[in-house]
């Protein structure tokens, strides 16, 4: 079994990002950015990840696709919408959280989170910085957002944070991310080639499936093998 032999596996049971298990279609514009920075945040919490993931699209479902939308809905709007998500225990808190931050958005950067990147230019300490002024964003949600952010920001690529590091620890990969994008190049080559950065958002999701989930490496490693 080898590393590039485990990773094609890797991408081909569990090669999903967040945001497209999210239904976010993400390009380059500010309602599918928005979007992403809703599910970050939602993901950041302790909460297991696919709540996290169906509240987003609760959310989404009801209208809330835009940070006017997000503030257009009336505070029991979003407790509803979350709960309907299962994001039960801390739904009171994030409906709050998502009204600020829509709030903040439109004031800081026009509700386009392309001008944040345009102030960041390239360099992710500033990235991550203005992403944690969103409340209720954290370390981890701006690590999210910028794993999954790089499929259509490729300068930020390739991402992988300690989550993701994490999950080729347990399938016995490299801890370099720049060999693990290189693995993740030759995987995809035979399956027809991504853009640039597109490959490591998707490598990254699968490896943080494999950190968060005993069994996900397991499966992996066993059809690997």
């Amino acid at each position: 079994m080898t590393a590039r032999r485990t990773v094609e596996v890797l991408l081909d049971r569990y090669g999903t990002t967040y945001a497209a298990e999210a239904g976010i279609r993400l390009r380059n514009a500010p309602q599918p950015l928005y979007q992403l920075l809703v599910l970050s945040d939602l993901l950041s919490a302790r909460i297991r990840a696919s709540v996290a993931v169906a509240a987003a699209r609760a959310l989404f479902a009801h209208g809330m696709r835009s940070p006017d939308r997000m503030i257009g809905a009336t505070w029991q709007q979003r407790v509803d919408a979350l709960g309907e998500g299962g994001y039960r225990r801390y739904d009171e808190r994030t409906a709050t959280q998502l009204g600020d931050g829509a709030e903040l958005l439109l004031v800081e950067y026009g509700g386009d989170l392309r001008r944040l990147r345009k102030e960041a230019d390239g360099d992710l300490d500033v990235l991550r910085g203005g992403l944690r002024r969103t409340p209720g964003m954290g370390p981890a949600g701006a690590d999210i957002f910028v794993r999954e952010v790089q499929a259509v920001w490729p300068e930020t690529a390739p991402f992988l944070d300690g989550k993701a590091l994490q999950g080729a620890g347990e399938l016995g990969l490299p801890a370099s991310p720049a060999k693990l994008a290189h693995l993740a190049e030759e995987a995809e080559g035979a399956e027809g080639e991504k853009r640039a950065g597109e490959a490591d958002a998707v490598l990254a999701a699968a490896l943080v499936r494999a950190a968060l989930d005993k069994h996900v490496a397991a499966d992996v490693m066993e059809h690997a093998a």
